[in-house]
């Protein structure tokens, strides 16, 4: 049951960071185009809830949301990491199932 949910889990991450990276990537390309913008709080959801892998890889290779003004980001993209991968050990090691 363990090795499921821990799948389930890791499974969820990866897909919905993929999904994070290539909505950052859009933002991204609508802003270079002087287009109608993706809202902030739409990006910082997704990377608080499971995407904080792709949303920060996006911040870095891309070169989005990284100035000043955005602190935001890096704080939200940086604690999704961390409390995504601790809820990752905690299924893996910790919890009984």
């Amino acid at each position: 049951m363990r090795k499921t949910v821990l799948l389930i889990y890791a499974v969820y991450l990866i897909v919905f960071s993929i999904l994070t990276f290539f909505v950052y990537a859009a933002d991204k390309s609508k802003a270079k185009k002087g287009k109608w913008r993706i809202p902030e709080k739409v990006l910082l959801l997704m990377s608080f809830f499971g995407g904080a892998y792709g949303g920060y890889t996006a911040m870095l290779t891309l070169r989005h949301k990284t100035k000043g003004e955005h602190w935001y980001f890096s704080f939200v993209n940086i604690f999704g990491i961390l409390l995504h991968t601790a809820l990752l050990v905690c299924v893996a090691f910790v919890f009984e199932f």
